[in-house]
């Protein structure tokens, strides 16, 4: 199950990103430690790096660097606007294949029961 999880968050993990700094600024690391507490345990914080790297290219974020305690200024990432839309249908999008899985799921065990 640990690999067909790891593929399906693939698909979905720059929603559930968008849907963390829709609630509040965040840095690189506070993301990955909040999905981590959660449950999401596989997810490397790399891959967050990476991912926020490409919502900034894409102008979803706005992104203030902030002085740190130790080493370099961290880049701190709030939603925007167009971040904001991009989340809209991101969950738009998530409803519509939920419910056609659920559909699919109630389907295939009312078949299993009828067999």
């Amino acid at each position: 199950m640990g690999n067909q999880m790891t593929e399906m968050l693939k698909g979905t993990l720059e929603g559930i990103v968008l849907a963390i700094l829709a609630r509040r600024s965040a840095y690189g690391y506070e993301i990955t430690a909040w999905l981590r507490d959660r449950g999401f345990s596989d997810i490397a914080e790399g891959t967050i790096y990476a991912l926020l790297v490409r919502v900034e290219q894409r102008g979803f974020v706005d992104v203030e660097k902030v002085p740190s305690e130790k080493g370099p200024p961290r880049k701190v990432y709030s939603l925007n606007a167009k971040g904001r839309d991009q989340l809209a249908e991101f969950w738009r999008t998530w409803s519509v294949l939920a419910e056609r899985i659920e559909q699919l799921h109630h389907d295939d065990n009312q078949h299993d029961e009828g067999a």
